[in-house]
């Protein structure tokens, strides 16, 4: 006598409970880096300190608002941010004089494009 087969109901989604599975891959540098966080933090998965990595990183993109690059306070302020890096970044052994040409320059930019540059700000 033969066994009936069993009509089997096939599920079209998974269960409202579960979560699905996202897979991807680091470098061994980066893996190192979360489970070092993941330890100085107390948390004991890495999936879980990925998972609170992540979800820092996007209520922190969601705080930071664009410049906007025709408004004259946020262009002195970027003016000022791009000084103080190119006054780190200057030879030391360069004469102040010449520091402070080198630092005009960079600032201004190319003669080429700053006719373009001043019919943008129009």
């Amino acid at each position: 006598m033969k066994k009936p087969i069993k009509a089997v109901a096939k599920r079209t989604s998974l269960p409202a409970e579960r979560t699905p599975v996202s897979a991807i891959s680091f470098s061994t540098s980066l893996t190192t880096s979360i489970d070092k966080w993941a330890e100085r933090n107390d948390v004991h998965s890495r999936s879980d300190a990925i998972r609170q990595l992540v979800e820092k990183g996007l209520a922190a993109s969601a705080k930071s608002t664009p410049l906007k690059a025709d408004d004259p306070e946020t262009t002195r302020k970027i003016s000022d941010i791009a000084g103080k890096q190119i006054d780190l970044m200057s030879d030391p052994t360069a004469t102040d004089d010449e520091r402070e040409t080198r630092k005009l320059r960079l600032l201004r930019g190319p003669r080429e494009f700053r006719p373009l540059r001043k019919k943008n700000k129009r």
